[in-house]
């Protein structure tokens, strides 16, 4: 008998600079192959949908921008918090519904600043962690984010960034460019690289990315 297939559920909208639908099929094969039945919305409302969101096991979010109802967020938090997946990157899922504390104290991380060029930056594998696993330390050239963040973030990769400007002169310090989180019984991945869909074209962007999302799930 075959087993049903994984729920996943793609949101995406907002600020069309960062290609929300362009980037999410870039990922829908590596979903459709690790066993999951896709649905789309582009309407934030699909939050408050909760017999969706109860069976859905992961959502995965490119929203950029705008503002979360307070049905909405707690629509998706709720799920969450009882086992839906949730994962995202780049400004998706931290550069958006910025005056919801809930929302951004739930995904671990704020999107603060970047330098206003793209930046040739080296991204460093922290963790022993299968969605990294055999993965070397690479370099990308594209916006480097400086991330608010907390304790409870498992962060597997971290780029170096300098206080003044955003580079890798004196006085650097480092930043963390990809996370995992527990909240709840929802598991929560995030990547801060994801400007361009060049950006998560590169392979091990790509991968570590499809890794994640797929991991993030119920």
């Amino acid at each position: 008998m075959t087993a049903p297939a994984r729920q996943a559920l793609v949101v995406r909208g907002g600020w069309e600079g960062h290609a929300p639908v362009e980037t999410t099929e870039l990922f829908r094969p590596a979903l459709v192959d690790a066993g999951f039945e896709v649905t789309v919305a582009e309407d934030l409302d699909v939050y408050r949908d909760e017999a969706l969101m109860s069976r859905t096991d992961l959502v995965v979010q490119c929203w950029t921008g705008g503002t979360l109802t307070r049905e909405q967020s707690e629509g998706l938090r709720r799920a969450v918090h009882a086992g839906t997946g949730l994962a995202g990157w780049h400004g998706g899922l931290v550069a958006t519904f910025a005056d919801d504390h809930e929302y951004l104290r739930m995904v671990g991380g704020l999107f603060l600043f970047h330098p206003a060029e793209f930046v040739e930056h080296r991204v460093r594998i922290e963790a022993d962690h299968p969605i990294v696993a055999g993965i070397e330390d690479f370099a990308v050239h594209t916006e480097q984010y400086w991330m608010l963040s907390d304790a409870r973030n498992e962060v597997l990769a971290t780029t170096v960034v300098d206080p003044a400007d955003g580079g890798q002169g004196e006085g650097a310090v480092g930043m963390p460019v990809v996370w995992t989180r527990q909240w709840g019984r929802g598991r929560i991945f995030f990547s801060a690289i994801g400007h361009r869909i060049e950006d998560l074209r590169q392979p091990e962007v790509h991968t570590l990315t499809a890794r994640g999302l797929v991991w993030a799930s119920r």
